[in-house]
């Protein structure tokens, strides 16, 4: 019998295995972690709209 542990509970695991088998540290980890990635991703989405000249993205490109 094959047993396959969805992506959820894969990082879960990890996380649970990480803090020796603390759950409060795993799961306060588990979210520093994600909050984490949501400001990295924010920031990139934010430094990336600052790149883009708005003139241009709203113009015609070759209009005359």
């Amino acid at each position: 019998m094959e047993f396959r542990l969805t992506e959820a509970e894969a990082i879960a695991l990890h996380y649970y295995q990480a803090a020796h088998r603390d759950g409060w540290t795993a799961l306060v980890q588990a979210i520093a972690d994600a909050l984490a990635d949501i400001d990295a991703a924010e920031r990139h989405i934010a430094d990336h709209g600052r790149l883009v000249s708005h003139g241009y993205a709203r113009g015609r490109v070759g209009a005359a």
